[in-house]
């Protein structure tokens, strides 16, 4: 009965020392899986495109976490490959049952692979737009411009119409202006050209249009089109709107509005 008694003892406490260690290992294990991400996310670390630091961040962190876990369970006296044959049965039936999230995970690497967009870059998917902050194995974040985060699946995202505003350095801002059928059209256009010419962000060696657009129902339509800097895109189309429509007061140039004129007739004899 000692025996036994001491056999239960010693397999206890052999078993308790083996849990301990594999807790520590499991702490201490987590712990330097979580400083690694840190270092491939910290800027200056690794030379690498922002967009790919957090996709392979999050991997490294789910890889190393894994591996621990296989470990601390092999101090605790299961045979290695018996916990790789359960992990790789168990990863087939989660894989089934979480179709979507590998899906995402596809959708990631496709981003990165092809890079139809990069982290700081502005997008707009026709549901949703913002400048992305961060691409990780399953979403990316979107920061709207009125400070929202968006997550986005990366699976749904690849299959979506994806528009980058930013994606190229210089951008064509397009503004059509209506003025009266009384106007002079060489008026208009010598005071919106003389507009264009002295603004000091337009790019004055590409193309500059101010041309008659439209003869609409109730006025004549004008286009400009002149190009710009992606950043300087909005300044750009805020001072021209802005300054137009003060050099059309000053000049006495209208501005209509739709108007209808109804005609009554009077039948009654």
């Amino acid at each position: 009965m000692e025996n036994l008694l001491d056999k239960i003892l010693y397999g206890v406490t052999n078993f308790g020392m083996k849990l301990v260690v594999a807790l520590i290992v499991l702490g201490v294990g987590f712990k330097i899986a979580n400083v690694i991400e840190s270092s491939f996310r910290r800027k200056g670390k690794f030379k690498l495109d922002e967009s790919a630091k957090g996709f392979i961040a999050n991997f490294i962190n789910i890889a190393l976490k894994c591996v621990v876990v296989i470990v601390c369970v092999s101090i605790l006296g299961v045979p290695t490959s018996s916990v790789i044959a359960i992990v790789g049965s168990c990863g087939v039936a989660i894989g089934l049952a979480l179709q979507g999230g590998l899906s995402n995970i596809a959708g990631g690497l496709m981003i990165l692979i092809f890079k139809p967009f990069k982290v700081g870059d502005y997008i707009d998917t026709h549901s949703d737009e913002g400048t992305v902050k961060s691409i990780s194995m399953f979403y990316t974040t979107l920061k709207t411009a009125d400070n929202k985060l968006i997550m986005l699946p990366n699976g749904t995202l690849t299959n979506s119409t994806i528009v980058n505003l930013t994606g190229a350095k210089t951008r064509r801002v397009d503004i059509d202006l209506s003025v009266s059928y009384d106007t002079k059209i060489d008026k208009v256009k010598k005071i919106v050209s003389d507009i264009v010419d002295k603004h000091e962000l337009i790019l004055h060696d590409e193309e500059k249009v101010v041309r008659l657009k439209e003869h609409a129902d109730s006025a004549l339509v004008f286009t400009v089109r002149v190009w710009t800097k992606t950043d300087d895109f909005w300044s750009v189309k805020f001072d021209l709107l802005e300054q137009i429509k003060e050099a059309f007061d000053k000049n006495k140039i209208e501005i209509p509005y739709n108007q209808l004129d109804v005609h009554v007739k009077n039948n009654i004899k």
